[in-house]
């Protein structure tokens, strides 16, 4: 009788303990339960604060001089989290959570409700999601995606990254508007870190960023519990208005009252049809470019995309995030879409969608514990926006610079999407660059036809403004 031999020790550890460790792929990616566990955790930290802000955005008076209740919207945000980014975590069995994007609660807001109602105005939100799904269950989606050159979606990695960092310093005060025209932005306050706050940014920052130096595991939620506790211990001391939520009840019914508020009977004499298709066209390219770039970024960071960019089941990614906007809208929440602040649970090692599904629970858990949301301070958060954006910026190695028709696009994407505080922009303006740059010098047969389409699609993104004006004369 043949004795087979017992497995070696990289075999063991290959093969998948359990049915959830075979469902999610957790040993096959490298990960543990643990990790999976803490990288949600971290990531519901981060992302947190959409339940209080996506309110506050979308409490602009429509056009009717109607306005959305703030305790229904923070219910809704955190419902339609909850179950797009549990939804996506089984689907797309990825590392990515989902919220309110706010890029599109912006235009929503101070735009598109200027012309429309907010049921309206969120219909138009479900009709770019209805185009979304088409497009991706096509594949007309991944086509587009796979036109795109590898050097650009590297740079949307780098200029992600960015973006995340300058985000981080916005929200915790460390940059600041000067409210002038030169120079628009400064260190602080008059060119000095003198808040609390921002110190407390500072001082949670340099903690992670020693711990990730150092290989410490769980680097990032130590710095965020660190920086939470020292920020007690400070409040106490020299009190600066930190609240912690606890005021009152923490607990709460959520208010779901405005679920299923949208409204499809546009006043056409109102509002003109161009306007609406202008919206809705603003809205998919937002929507589109936007979960493309930051699904790009996070897969290259959590070493789950391939050299082309592709990563596990993106067909399924992209189908699901369409639908994100047909239930955000629906819910009157906004478009959900994925969250640039899931690479932070991506740093602390999360490569699953166990991580996602861990997020999606306790954003469902907030429904009920709103208050407790706010238990890490936005700055204290903010200081991991930072760390992870400095993470991804190590992408920009793999792009060889040594050619000015792959420097100037990858330069464009890379500073336009900080500087504008939109990935879209980003994406457009590489996009637009690299077709003119290498059309003029010899290389057109090398552009992807659907390129072209898309490069054409984003001049009239970004001349939207004067084309809605013309054709509205």
């Amino acid at each position: 009788m043949t004795t087979v031999p017992p497995p070696t020790t990289d075999q063991t550890a290959a093969e998948p303990k359990n049915a959830l460790d075979r469902f999610f792929e957790i040993t096959r990616r490298g990960s543990t339960l643990g990790t999976e566990v803490r990288g949600g955790i971290v990531t519901f930290v981060t992302m947190a604060y959409i339940v209080i802000l996506n309110p506050i955005i979308l409490a602009t008076p429509d056009v009717a001089g109607h306005t959305l209740p703030g305790t229904a919207v923070a219910a809704a945000t955190a419902l339609t989290a909850g179950v797009m980014t549990i939804l996506f975590g089984l689907v797309a069995r990825l590392p990515f959570a989902f919220a309110a994007g706010l890029g599109i609660n912006a235009f929503l807001a101070f735009t598109v409700v200027k012309s429309v109602t907010w049921p309206e105005a969120m219909a138009l939100v479900m009709i770019n999601g209805l185009i979304i799904v088409l497009l991706a269950a096509t594949g007309l989606r991944k086509l587009i995606f796979d036109a795109v050159p590898v050097q650009l979606k590297l740079a949307i990695t780098v200029g992600i990254g960015l973006f995340i960092a300058f985000i981080g310093f916005v929200n915790a005060g460390f940059v600041t508007s000067t409210k002038q025209p030169s120079p628009p932005v400064d260190l602080g306050v008059g060119g000095s870190v003198a808040s609390i706050p921002t110190l407390l940014f500072v001082l949670t920052l340099l903690i992670g960023g020693v711990l990730i130096a150092l290989r410490v595991k769980g680097a990032i939620l130590i710095a965020l519990v660190g920086g939470t506790v020292l920020a007690a211990i400070l409040n106490l001391i020299w009190p600066f208005g930190l609240n912690f939520g606890f005021s009152g009840s923490i607990v709460s019914i959520p208010d779901l009252s405005l679920i299923g508020r949208v409204g499809f009977g546009f006043d056409l004499a109102k509002v003109g049809g161009v306007t609406l298709v202008m919206f809705v066209f603003t809205l998919l390219f937002s929507n589109f470019f936007d979960a493309m770039g930051t699904m790009t970024g996070l897969a290259k960071e959590a070493d789950l995309a391939n050299e082309k960019g592709d990563f596990p089941r993106i067909k399924s990614a992209l189908v699901v995030e369409g639908v994100g906007a047909i239930v955000g809208g629906g819910t009157s929440s906004s478009s959900a879409t994925v969250f640039v602040e899931s690479g932070a649970g991506i740093g602390e090692g999360a490569r699953t969608g166990l991580a996602t599904t861990v997020t999606g629970v306790l954003f469902l858990l907030a429904m009920f514990f709103t208050p407790l949301t706010a238990l890490v301070p936005s700055a204290v958060a903010a200081a991991a926006l930072v760390l992870v954006g400095a993470m991804m910026l190590s992408q920009i190695k793999n792009i060889d610079l040594t050619d000015f028709r792959v420097l100037l696009p990858v330069f464009l994407t890379v500073t336009v999407m900080p500087m504008t505080y939109s990935i879209a922009n980003g994406i457009g303006a590489g996009f637009v660059s690299w077709i003119v740059v290498n059309a003029l010098t010899g290389r057109a047969k090398t552009i992807h036809p659907l390129l072209w389409a898309v490069g054409i699609g984003f001049v009239l993104f970004f001349a939207r403004g004067p084309i809605e004006a013309l054709l509205g004369a």
